[in-house]
């Protein structure tokens, strides 16, 4: 095993458990790969927050400087061949061999970017386009790295990106707000009367959450339509994985406001059960492939 698939599976086991477990699912090759590529993700992730592995913020200093240096890096990992640290070492390693654009790399750190600027999200639309440059393009690389060219399915990728972005704002939204940030919608807090505040979330912030979990509903839907396009084990993982991300929105809505009493995730066995569905969804998916459309989502800009 390489240095940089060592260091990024140690990575990954430490800040992902999720990720780690359904990334087991995938062929060996793919598996390397794709932890790599996220252990470069969390790693920018984690540089631009001044965090170890999603931890409180530990580092000092100007987040601008570290985003600049963070972009320099990148660069110099998919252009260069100078030697470079583990995590971009892995990003040069996948990006190569699966043919990424410049570009895809560039939009996740754009994403952090918004974050640094304090970027306000007026519109439904606003908070799908940071949720593509943080999570949706992360879709479209992996799809790359499973082996995906078609451009429908990469659209499909990003959407499954986007889901679990929605979802990952639903259940954070009263962590965010206790380090300045918000991703709700302004529009619809105003017409709900609804302030983020409180360690529960107030009746009206509840129901603007629970359409935003509303709204990542086509967006899973557009997703499990394009499993056919994905090798038999990586439709497996993705869809492993959809499942387990989407258990996180039915129990905010089971559990209401008292959900957010405590960290809202889903436990191991439960995840083992979601992952033998998953793998009922790939199998079907070759026989009776989902029919969702993509009319009115919202679209990744092309490469």
């Amino acid at each position: 095993m390489s240095r940089p698939v060592a260091e990024s599976q140690a990575a990954i086991a430490s800040g992902s458990q999720s990720f780690a477990a359904a990334a087991k699912l995938m062929p060996r090759g793919m598996r390397e790969d794709t932890v790599m590529l996220y252990a470069w993700c969390r790693h920018a992730d984690d540089v631009v927050d001044g965090q170890e592995l999603g931890s409180a913020p530990v580092a000092a200093g100007d987040p601008a400087k570290r985003l600049a240096r963070l972009k320099a890096e990148t660069l110099d990992a998919l252009h260069g061949s100078a030697a470079v640290s583990p995590p971009f070492a892995a990003l040069r390693a996948v990006a190569r061999r699966h043919d990424f654009p410049d570009s895809w790399p560039l939009d996740l750190i754009d994403g952090f970017a918004m974050d640094v600027a304090g970027r306000e999200y007026r519109t439904l639309g606003d908070t799908l386009d940071y949720s593509y440059h943080v999570a949706g393009v992360v879709g479209v690389m992996m799809a790359r790295v499973m082996g995906v060219r078609d451009v429908s399915v990469l659209d499909r990728a990003c959407d499954l990106g986007l889901a679990f972005q929605l979802t990952n704002i639903a259940r954070d939204v009263i962590d965010d707000f206790r380090i300045g940030r918000s991703y709700l919608p302004d529009a619809w807090l105003e017409e709900a009367g609804a302030k983020v505040e409180g360690d529960i979330p107030s009746p009206e912030l509840y129901g603007v959450i629970l359409r935003l979990l509303d709204a990542a509903e086509p967006y899973y839907a557009s997703a499990f339509a394009g499993l056919p396009g994905l090798p038999l084990r990586c439709a497996w993982s993705i869809a492993s994985a959809a499942r387990i991300y989407h258990a996180i929105g039915t129990k905010i809505r089971r559990g209401g406001a008292e959900a957010y009493r405590q960290r809202i995730g889903t436990s191991g066995s439960a995840k083992a059960g979601l992952a033998f569905r998953g793998l009922a969804d790939a199998m079907t998916s070759r026989v009776f492939p989902a029919t969702a459309g993509r009319e009115g989502l919202w679209t990744r800009p092309l490469s």
